[in-house]
């Protein structure tokens, strides 16, 4: 089917939602056992335009070796064909990160903060994350405009409540999004983390109760213990809750079917992420995404 003007206006518009930004390691802070915040800059972060709540973007981090980005392209065309097209031992990691927050300093400096959860050399973003050192320089694709379709968290005018549950890899996009909830608006949170002193210090002006749910080493149980937790939750009454889940992909399920057939909240009220998948690397599930295979996150999925 050919698209009509209209059609193609809007694609056009919708591409145009985002593009590269280099980013240069300014400094880096560690926030607890398991994060560690890196701070970014860069000239092009002037056109940078986080939507803010849980504003995604994808990270491209250089291969072990190399100390910044390369990538052979960055038209909008051409990029991905480019980027998969290189040797495996040239090409850039592809990771999706949450904009922690993003600022203009008294100086003048565009900054954004990003943390990354630390687990050793398991991963290639956590290998990066523990050697990043200042100037060292990434490319990444961001929003160019804040109304984007990266921000999931978009609760409807009416709803009078927010219910949240996020694991580690989640818990700095729930961050952000408690610290651009309004004043007064009820919050109940469950944040699964592996350490005790992973319960960060969380900032909002809603009237939140948060949860702290510290996970067994093994991390066997980590379903059943958060299953247990909101079964034994005394949470007020609300007429039309919003829910935001994220984390690992079946506790993200197994929480969601809670909250619609136990809680009887609106499945369309429901937005949830698997943002990973417990038995699976990293790249199986980048594979899976590429072949069209990755769960839908719509309200309307029988997830």
């Amino acid at each position: 089917m050919t698209a009509t003007a209209p059609d193609t206006a809007d694609a056009a518009a919708e591409t145009a939602h985002f593009r590269f930004f280099e980013l240069e390691v300014l400094r880096t802070r560690r926030l607890g056992r398991s994060f560690l915040r890196v701070t970014f800059g860069g000239a092009s972060l002037a056109d940078f335009r986080s939507g803010g709540f849980d504003q995604s973007l994808s990270l491209f981090l250089p291969p072990d070796g190399r100390e910044h980005t390369v990538l052979p392209s960055t038209d909008e065309d051409t990029w991905f064909g480019a980027w998969r097209g290189m040797p495996d031992e040239d090409r850039p990691v592809m990771r999706s990160y949450t904009v922690r927050d993003q600022r203009r300093t008294p100086e003048g400096v565009d900054e954004v903060d990003i943390d990354f959860v630390l687990h050793g050399d398991a991963s290639p973003a956590s290998r990066w994350a523990g050697r990043a050192v200042t100037g060292r320089r990434i490319l990444a694709i961001g929003p160019a405009v804040a109304e984007n379709k990266s921000v999931r968290f978009q609760p409807p005018p009416a709803a009078d409540a927010v219910w949240m549950y996020a694991d580690e890899t989640a818990l700095p996009a729930a961050a952000a999004i408690l610290e651009r909830l309004a004043e007064g608006i009820p919050v109940r949170a469950w944040f699964e983390v592996p350490h005790e002193d992973d319960r960060l210090p969380l900032q909002t002006a809603a009237d939140a109760d948060i949860t702290w749910i510290v996970r067994r080493s093994d991390g066997r149980d980590r379903t059943d213990r958060v299953l247990g937790a909101l079964r034994s939750a005394d949470v007020p009454a609300a007429a039309a809750p919003y829910v935001w889940l994220a984390g690992e992909a079946g506790t993200v399920r197994a929480t969601r079917r809670h909250f619609v057939q136990e809680w009887s909240v609106d499945r369309r009220s429901v937005r949830f992420t698997g943002y990973w998948r417990l038995g699976a690397s990293e790249e199986q599930l980048l594979a899976e995404a590429y072949a069209g295979q990755a769960p839908s996150e719509e309200p309307t999925s029988e997830l």
